[in-house]
C-alpha cells in the first residue's frame, strides 16, 4: 500500500492521461495500471479521444474539490486488492485491514477499528458521503466494483466532518476503460459458493457498470468456539452495485450511483451451554424454562438490508470545480431470537427490528484565487429518521429474584429523528514551493430527539517538501461527532423493571455529541526507488468519548459516552515496488482509554458498591477494542510470461496483540477491560494464473488459502464492556475461482 501525497496523486493521473492520449493518437492500446483487465494479460480498445481526455479532466477536477491536504492516506488500487488474500472476494473490512492502525474484531463490533475508535468512519464514493447504514454484520458494499481505496486518517481538512476516524474514500470503475465484463465463481471451504458478475462500457456520452454477487457460507459470523466449522452459521447475501455517468457537455455530467444488499445470517450456538447464567432459579431448583435445552439446536437469525442511491452533478469552469450530490437510503436489521431456547437459558427473547430512513444533500466546490490560494467550501444536510420495534418476552420476578409465573410479552416501540447540518470553509495556501497550508473551519450542528448541539471546528495543516523525496505534516484538528442516530437506544427502561430483562439502574441520561482536540505529525522518506517508509503519531484528547457495545441477548449496537477519553499512538509503514514485486509492511501502537459512563448508564447494571458502573466513574479503563499492537504484511509477484499469459503469487499476514477483556485485581474486584485476550496471527497464501484465449478474451483461475498454519485465536472471550459473546477467527480454508473476462 503506497502512500501517495497530494503531488504524487497528480503526477499519476497526468502520467497515465498523457501515455493515453498518446497510444490513441498512434491508434494503439491503452493499459491502465489499475484496470483488472490490462493487469490480468488482456489489452483494452479504446477508441474515443475526446471522452476519455474529458472524463480524465473531470476526474481530476473532483479530485482537487476534497483533497486530503495534511492528513495521513494510505490507498490501495486494484491490482493491490488482486495480490492480497482473496482479492475481490474479500469483505471490504478484510481489504481495510491491511492499511497501518486497523485492529481486526468480529463482525458484530463492524469487524474493525481504525486508530483505538470503536466506529466512527465515514464512507465516500467518487467524494460523495453515502448516509450511514445500521451496523450488523455484513458488509453492503462489493469490492469488485472498486478501482482504488483510499483509507485517510489524522488531522482531517474542514471538509470532512461528523465522523472522523477515518474516511474511506472508494473510486469505482467508471466503465471509460473497462468496456467489457466478466463472470466468475469462487467457492471452497465452509460450504462457500460465490457467483458474480461485472460488466462495464460506454454508449455514446454514457459510461456505465454493473457488478452482481450472491455468496452462500456456512460462516456468516465468527464462530463462537475454537471449532473449525460453526454450529447454526449459514449465510445467504445478495449484492449489487451499478454506476451511471453521462457527459452533459467537456464541463458537466451527471452521474447514479445505486446499490442494493439482502442478507440473511444464522447466529451460531455454542453447545454445552448451562441454563441460567445468573443462577437465577425458580423454588425447587427448575430452570427458567423446567425441562432440558440442548444450546447446540438454538435457532436466532438476522436479516439484514440496505439500499442506497445518489445523484451527483459536477462542474468545472475556468478556476471553479463543484459537484452537488443528493441522497436517500433504507436500512434495516432484524434479529429474530428462538422463542423457547432464549428463554431456558437467559430468561429474555427479545425479537427487535431497526430502520432507518435517511436522505440529505451535499454541495462542494473549489476555486483556485491565484497561485497561492485555493478556496475550498461547502455544505451538507443530512436527515435520519430511526423506527424501533420490540417485543420481548420475560418473566415476572418474585422478591427472591426467581421467575413468578408464565413468561409474556413486553412490546417497546419508538422512534427517534437526527438532522444534521455542517457549513466548512478553508484555504489552501502555498507560503512557498515546498510549504502549504491549509487552514479553515466547520460550523456543525446536530439537532434529534434526544440531544441538540453545535460546534464551530477550527482546522489546520502544514504540508513540507524540503526535498523530493521527503514530505512532513502536522495538524490540529477540533472535532464534533454527534452519536450514531440508529444506535442510540429509545427504550423505555421502566417498562422491564421487576421482570428477568431489568437491569437493576433505570438512569439513561442521553447520548451526546463527542468533542474533541485531535494532533497528528508524520513523515514519508523515499529512501531508494520504490522503497518508501513513513512514520505518523496521533493524540486525541475528548469530552463524551462515543462508543458503542453489545448489551443483552440481541446482536445490535448500542451508543453511549464516556465523559473523559484519549486516544494515542503511532504508526509505521514501508512499502516497495520493483518490476512485478511488491511488499509492504504496517505496525501501529495505540492506547485508547475512558473514564466514568455518564450516558445510557441502564446498559451496565445496577448502581452499586463495587459494580462496573461505580467502578468507572473513577477510575480510567481501557476502552474494549484496545489494542496495543497491530500489524499488516504482505508481498506479490506478478510474472508476465507471455502476452498470452501471466502468472501472481502473493502471501500477506496480519497480527493483534489481543483485544480487552475483564480482569481481576489484586484484591479480587474486577476491573472492566482490565485484561486483553492473548495475541495471534494469521498467514495467507495464493496464486492466479490467467490465459488469454481469444483478442480480447481471457480465462483466470485462482487458488487462496485462509489462514495456513490452521491458527486458532480469539478475537473476544465474551467478556469486556459491550461484549456479550465470544467469537475466534476463521480457521484454515481452501477457496478457488474461474472466471472469464471479455
Amino acid at each position: 500500500m503506497k502512500n501517495f501525497t497530494r503531488q504524487e496523486k497528480v503526477n499519476r493521473g497526468m502520467y497515465w492521461s498523457v501515455i493515453s492520449i498518446i497510444a490513441l493518437s498512434c491508434g494503439g492500446t491503452v493499459q491502465a495500471q489499475t484496470n483488472n483487465m490490462a493487469a490480468a494479460g488482456g489489452a483494452t480498445n479504446v477508441t474515443d479521444l475526446g471522452k476519455i481526455t474529458v472524463v480524465g479532466r473531470l476526474d481530476q477536477a473532483r479530485s482537487q474539490i476534497m483533497p486530503d491536504l495534511g492528513a495521513t492516506a494510505y490507498t490501495q488500487t486494484h491490482e493491490q486488492i488482486e495480490s492480497s488474500s482473496q482479492g475481490g472476494n474479500a469483505p471490504i473490512n478484510q481489504i481495510i485491514l491491511r492499511a497501518p492502525g486497523v485492529a481486526q474484531d468480529n463482525a458484530a463490533s463492524d469487524g474493525l477499528h481504525v486508530r483505538g475508535e470503536h466506529a466512527n468512519l465515514q464512507y465516500r464514493i467518487n467524494g460523495v458521503l453515502l448516509p450511514e447504514g445500521i451496523a450488523g454484520f455484513g458488509s453492503e458494499l462489493d469490492p469488485r466494483f472498486i478501482d482504488s481505496i483510499q483509507l485517510v486518517t489524522g488531522s482531517l481538512p474542514a471538509q470532512y466532518g461528523f465522523r472522523t476516524a477515518g474516511i474511506i474514500d472508494i473510486q469505482t470503475k467508471s466503465g471509460a476503460f473497462e468496456n467489457g465484463g466478466s463472470a466468475e465463481v469462487y467457492g471452497g471451504s465452509y460450504d462457500t459458493v460465490r457467483p458474480s458478475f461485472e460488466y462495464g462500457g460506454s454508449a455514446g456520452k454514457l459510461q456505465y457498470f454493473f457488478n452482481g454477487s450472491y455468496d452462500h457460507n456456512a460462516l456468516g459470523i465468527e464462530n463462537p468456539t475454537a471449532s473449525h466449522s460453526a454450529i447454526h452459521d449459514v449465510t445467504d447475501q445478495g449484492k449489487f452495485f451499478t454506476y451511471l455517468s453521462y457527459l452533459i457537455d467537456d464541463t458537466s455530467r451527471v452521474s447514479f450511483i445505486g446499490s442494493a444488499s439482502y442478507s440473511d445470517f444464522q447466529i451460531p450456538n455454542t453447545p454445552g451451554l448451562q441454563n441460567d447464567p445468573a443462577n437465577h432459579s425458580a423454588p425447587g431448583g427448575n430452570p427458567w424454562v423446567p425441562g432440558n435445552f440442548d444450546s447446540s439446536t438454538l435457532n436466532e437469525n438476522q436479516n439484514e438490508q440496505n439500499y442506497y442511491g445518489v445523484i451527483t452533478y459536477q462542474k468545472t469552469a475556468g478556476s471553479l470545480d463543484y459537484q452537488l450530490s443528493v441522497c436517500g437510503r433504507n436500512s434495516s436489521v432484524h434479529f429474530m431470537p428462538d422463542p423457547v431456547g432464549d428463554l431456558y437459558f437467559n430468561g429474555v427473547a427479545s425479537d427487535d427490528q431497526r430502520k432507518l430512513y435517511s436522505g440529505g444533500v451535499e454541495l462542494d466546490g473549489s476555486y483556485e484565487l491565484n497561485d497561492k490560494h485555493t478556496i475550498r467550501a461547502g455544505g451538507m444536510f443530512l436527515g435520519e429518521y430511526v423506527v424501533s420495534d420490540s417485543t420481548t418476552t420475560v418473566f415476572n420476578l418474585d422478591g427472591s429474584v426467581n421467575p413468578a409465573g408464565p413468561a409474556f410479552p413486553i412490546m417497546d416501540n419508538n422512534n427517534l429523528h437526527g438532522f444534521f447540518t455542517g457549513l466548512y470553509l478553508q484555504d489552501e495556501w502555498k507560503i512557498l514551493d515546498k510549504l502549504t497550508l491549509n487552514y479553515g473551519a466547520r460550523f456543525d450542528v446536530f439537532h434529534s430527539s434526544f440531544d441538540n448541539e453545535w460546534q464551530i471546528s477550527p482546522r489546520v495543516n502544514l504540508i513540507w517538501q524540503p526535498t523530493d523525496s521527503t514530505t512532513l505534516h502536522a495538524g490540529y484538528s477540533r472535532y464534533f461527532t454527534p452519536p450514531p442516530v440508529e444506535d442510540v437506544s429509545g427504550s423505555s427502561v421502566a417498562k422491564f423493571d421487576g421482570t428477568s430483562n431489568s437491569t437493576g439502574n433505570d438512569q439513561s441520561d442521553p447520548v451526546k455529541a463527542e468533542r474533541a482536540d485531535y494532533y497528528d505529525i508524520g513523515i514519508s522518506q523515499k529512501l531508494a526507488p520504490g522503497l518508501t517508509v513513513g512514520v505518523d503519531g496521533y493524540y486525541k484528547h475528548a469530552h463524551n468519548q462515543l462508543d458503542d457495545g453489545l448489551f443483552g441477548q440481541t446482536l445490535i449496537l448500542s451508543a453511549f459516552n464516556y465523559a473523559r477519553g484519549e486516544i494515542y499512538g503511532v504508526e509505521t509503514t514501508a512499502n516497495y515496488t520493483h518490476g512485478g514485486f511488491s511488499t509492504y509492511a504496517n505496525v501501529a501502537l495505540s492506547v485508547a482509554r475512558g473514564e466514568d459512563w455518564n450516558s445510557a448508564q441502564f446498559l451496565f447494571g445496577a448502581n452499586v458498591p463495587g459494580s462496573d458502573l461505580a467502578y468507572v466513574q473513577n477510575h480510567w479503563i481501557y476502552l474494549d477494542h484496545d489494542q496495543r499492537v497491530t500489524g499488516s504484511f504482505g508481498a506479490s509477484y506478478l510474472w508476465k510470461q507471455s502476452d498470452r499469459s501471466n502468472t501472481r503469487v502473493y502471501a500477506d499476514a496480519l497480527y493483534g496483540s489481543g483485544l480487552r477483556t475483564d480482569a481481576t485485581d489484586s484484591f479480587g474486584n474486577n476491573v472492566p477491560n482490565g485484561g486483553s485476550v492473548p495475541g495471534y496471527y494469521s498467514i495467507n497464501l495464493g496464486a492466479e494464473q490467467s490465459f488469454k484465449v481469444g483478442r480480447t478474451q481471457f480465462v483466470k483461475a485462482r487458488l487462496d488459502i485462509v489462514n495456513v498454519t490452521d491458527n486458532s485465536y480469539e478475537l473476544r472471550d465474551g467478556g469486556g464492556v459491550g461484549v456479550n459473546a465470544a467469537s475466534f477467527g476463521e480457521r484454515i480454508g481452501f477457496f478457488g475461482s474461474l472466471s472469464y473476462v471479455f
